[in-house]
């Protein structure tokens, strides 16, 4: 962890003297980020010295002495200036005032920046939280320095501004149950959300995986249900007492910004079922989920002891958190334990229910009711519209948007969450560059172009759309860099989508202006993705004769390049014109942002190879599979494995079952249609070819073809042995990956050979 610090802080000195002008004048641009309702900047500037003070006034000054206090800690970390904070003065200060009859919404600001004074007014404080955002991003991007800061010039241009937020509603999701984060990433990324305007910070602190919040009557669910074994034997765990909870709900609340808790049920509830089995259908015993995907094993529906269980639960969490919402989950419930469960069926019956999916809603509607009592409203996944909506429940539509247009439809709020733009975990670029996650393509300007308020809900309904949400699941995100990898920069998309008229709203202009925001967030030490050089279609070029290696990246930056053996850096040789190479060489090159800061390296192998001869023996349709048995995990255990015999089948669809321990082992044919260079990869556990090994995955978590390889073949038939270990690693199965391998030439799509290609 010091070692990634001290890069970051390299990165931020870096950031001092590259790229970033000091002078301000009329024409520099401005960089303020979501892009406010209405800005017209003017000619002069105002200048923070150590004699510029906050005025306050003296009504409502505690409230206005807080905000300004936040804001003098900011400045002077960054500058060294101790602002005094006064009730009056008129000139070189920077004026706070509430003012009621201001023609802006709640969390609107009127912002005036002269040579002389800045002055933000606004109805409320957080209205003068977000007005001192936009002054600080008028500043150089080191205001949000964590150190003093030499060389600068503390400069805004003068400017007159009207702002107010879209929508009501700009949040962000954080998974802690698959991989846990502790109190200080969170408050961390609270920061960072602040600065960005946004406003609700989703905690999912209960699932299959983990169970994070302690409660005091039911001490096992910290005890035992935050505890996970991994296939792999090692242990994840992590919990928040009570009293962190409340310090980061308190922390959050200093930012405006409101924490809403989610206990999911019925489903998603296995790391409570492993500490009380009682409130199950079953009465396990069960342990964590160490994989990832859907859990049978629900809370019980007939049992009335159930509801008193989580009727406690609900009890302590809501004091915890004072804000308006409790989110319950709701979704991805199977029924299977409910239809065979005597009890749940039981409750169908009494209740009069035509099915189990009505008994979710009656289950729903049964925890509203505790909801109510204690003055919160529920939201939900839009799984909670089966068998019927709860009276009070707001929507969060994940799925998609059908499940928001149905609740708006129905006079119910929606908060627009559709996997297909806003779940950030996934990958942001070509997966042969990035590092790997659930999917890949959701873009920075698929998610900054995305529109809440859809098109398809009838427009005297659209104010149903409180907002939209991003959500950062943590399935792959195993440490928090990676989290932070994922979640920035696209939460300031988000922020924009979210904050900005849709009149207003430019990708181009939010890019330009993205150059000087991540330069913040370096201040903050955020490990944010930067575009990674794409193109070659693997990391290991073979070539024959000779080759080209065309690259690009996804926001268009320049790149730098080595074929030294040394890593890039800012000046090293740009990338100008494809690289053509009759020679083996190392290519090293990375993408390169206006700070000076590098993208992760990329390094291409181009290495030259003549063609693996093909065979002429003869062979017959289809191929052999093999299987042997054993609790296996690395290929290492297979060697000496007793193997049945073969059996003949025509492709790779093969489905074995989930918990079935042991490998299956593929060989035969593959017909290459003509000579040249072909590109290979495989979500097996190795894959070899004319007795070489061209993919390893070995004890590796991968998913969608992330491993690829090319290679030298001669036209004709050639021997390939595949070996896939149904294993459990990093809460994936091999089982869930695509069968077989994929092949393909340069620029061609990868796909399975031909079925008629195949033999043995």
């Amino acid at each position: 962890m010091k070692k990634i610090l001290i890069i970051s802080c390299l990165w931020c000195c870096i950031a001092l003297f590259t790229g970033y002008a000091t002078t301000v004048t009329q024409d520099t641009p401005l960089n303020i980020t979501p892009t406010p309702k209405s800005l017209v900047q003017k000619s002069g500037t105002f200048a923070i010295t150590p004699k510029t003070v906050f005025v306050t006034g003296k009504t409502q000054r505690d409230e206005l002495q807080k905000i300004a206090g936040y804001f003098q800690t900011k400045i002077q970390h960054a500058t060294g200036y101790d602002l005094a904070i006064k009730n009056s003065g008129s000139s070189n200060c920077i004026s706070l005032q509430i003012d009621r009859s201001l023609k802006v919404g709640d969390e609107g600001y009127q912002l005036s920046v002269t040579s002389k004074r800045v002055s933000v007014k606004a109805k409320t404080p957080q209205g003068l939280f977000y007005g001192m955002q936009s002054v600080m991003q008028l500043l150089p991007p080191q205001i949000e320095s964590e150190q003093p800061v030499e060389g600068i010039d503390w400069v805004m241009p003068c400017v007159e501004i009207s702002d107010e937020p879209a929508y009501g509603y700009r949040g962000m999701m954080l998974d802690v149950c698959r991989h846990f984060h502790d109190v200080e990433f969170v408050k961390k990324q609270l920061d960072i959300m602040a600065m960005f305007k946004m406003n609700r910070f989703h905690w999912h602190l209960t699932d299959d995986q983990l169970w994070t919040i302690e409660i005091k009557k039911y001490p096992r669910l910290a005890q035992v249900g935050s505890v996970r074994r991994n296939a792999d034997g090692s242990i994840h765990r992590g919990f928040y007492t009570q009293e962190q909870i409340k310090e980061v709900v308190a922390y959050a609340a200093d930012r405006f910004i409101t924490v809403i808790p989610e206990i999911e049920l019925p489903g998603h509830a296995l790391a409570a079922l492993t500490a009380y089995p009682e409130y199950s259908c079953t009465g396990g015993p069960f342990e964590l989920r160490n994989k990832w995907s859907i859990e049978e094993n629900v809370y019980c529906a007939g049992n009335d002891k159930t509801f008193e269980f989580l009727e406690d639960i609900i009890n302590e969490v809501i004091p915890l958190f004072p804000g308006k919402y409790f989110h319950i989950g709701g979704d991805e419930c199977p029924k299977k334990r409910w239809d065979a469960c005597p009890k749940c069926q039981q409750r169908i019956k009494d209740e009069n229910l035509k099915d189990s999916h009505e008994l979710q809603s009656y289950f729903i509607h049964r925890i509203e009711k505790i909801i109510l009592a204690h003055g919160k409203s529920m939201i939900g996944w839009d799984e909670i519209l089966e068998g019927g909506l709860a009276p009070s429940a707001t929507v969060m539509s994940w799925r998609g948007e059908e499940g928001g247009i149905t609740a708006a439809s129905m006079g119910h709020d929606v908060i627009m969450t559709p996997s297909k733009w806003l779940y950030v975990d996934a990958g942001q670029g070509a997966v042969e560059a990035e590092p790997i996650a659930i999917k890949f393509a959701v873009m920075l300007d698929k998610i900054y172009n995305y529109d809440p308020s859809s098109e398809k809900i009838p427009e005297n309904l659209r104010h149903h759309v409180l907002g939209a949400q991003c959500n950062m699941w943590t399935e792959y995100a195993v440490t928090p860099e990676y989290t932070e990898y994922l979640l920035y920069p696209r939460m300031l998309a988000l922020a924009e989508l979210d904050w900005t008229p849709k009149t207003k709203k430019d990708y181009n202009s939010f890019a330009r202006r993205l150059d000087s925001q991540l330069v913040r967030l370096d201040m903050h030490h955020i490990n944010y993705h930067i575009p990674m050089p794409e193109g070659p279609m693997a990391n290991r070029i073979a070539y024959i004769d000779n080759t080209t290696l065309t690259f690009h990246n996804s926001r268009n930056y320049p790149m730098v390049y080595t074929i030294d053996g040394n890593e890039p850096n800012a000046s090293s040789t740009k990338y100008e014109t494809p690289l053509s190479f009759d020679h083996d060489a190392t290519v090293k090159i990375a993408t390169l942002l206006p700070s000076g800061k590098l993208s992760p390296t990329r390094t291409i192998e181009v290495v030259k190879e003549n063609l693996m001869p093909a065979t002429d023996k003869a062979t017959q349709p289809g191929i052999e599979v093999r299987r042997t048995e054993g609790n296996l995990y690395f290929v290492k255990d297979v060697e000496g494995a007793y193997w049945s015999d073969p059996e003949v089948v025509k492709d790779f669809d093969f489905k074995p079952n989930i918990d079935d321990k042991g490998a299956y082992c593929y060989t035969g044919y593959f017909e290459v249609p003509a000579d040249g260079i072909y590109y290979f990869s495989s979500e097996m556990d190795e894959l070899q070819i004319d007795g070489r090994v061209v993919i390893s995955n070995d004890g590796k978590l991968i998913r969608h073809s992330h491993t690829r390889n090319s290679i030298a073949l001669q036209k004709g038939k050639h021997a390939f042995r595949l070996l896939m270990i149904n294993n459990n690693i990093g809460g994936y199965l091999r089982t869930w990956n695509n069968k077989g391998f994929i092949m393909a030439t340069e620029g061609s799509e990868l796909k399975l050979p031909d079925i008629h290609t195949l033999s043995h």
